[in-house]
């Protein structure tokens, strides 16, 4: 898996954010953690004929926290 970090700035509106942040937090996920999931099943999606990673490309049966 990842060994390293790397930090993304989004600009989003203030209002989205809030009810972003409520969300997450009902389904006990951080912001944080919703994004990286997104990101990981964009790439999935999207990657085409890109070679990726096992740890990236394998079936993701836990993700930080299962969304549901």
């Amino acid at each position: 898996m990842e060994n390293r970090t790397a930090r993304l700035t989004l600009l989003i509106d203030p209002k989205k954010k809030q009810i972003f942040e409520e969300i997450c937090a009902q389904q006990d996920l951080t912001s944080s953690q919703v994004v990286r999931r997104l990101i990981h099943q964009y790439i999935i999606e999207h990657a085409g004929s890109r070679e990726l990673p096992e740890w990236l490309s394998a079936p993701t049966a836990r993700i930080d926290h299962p969304l549901k």
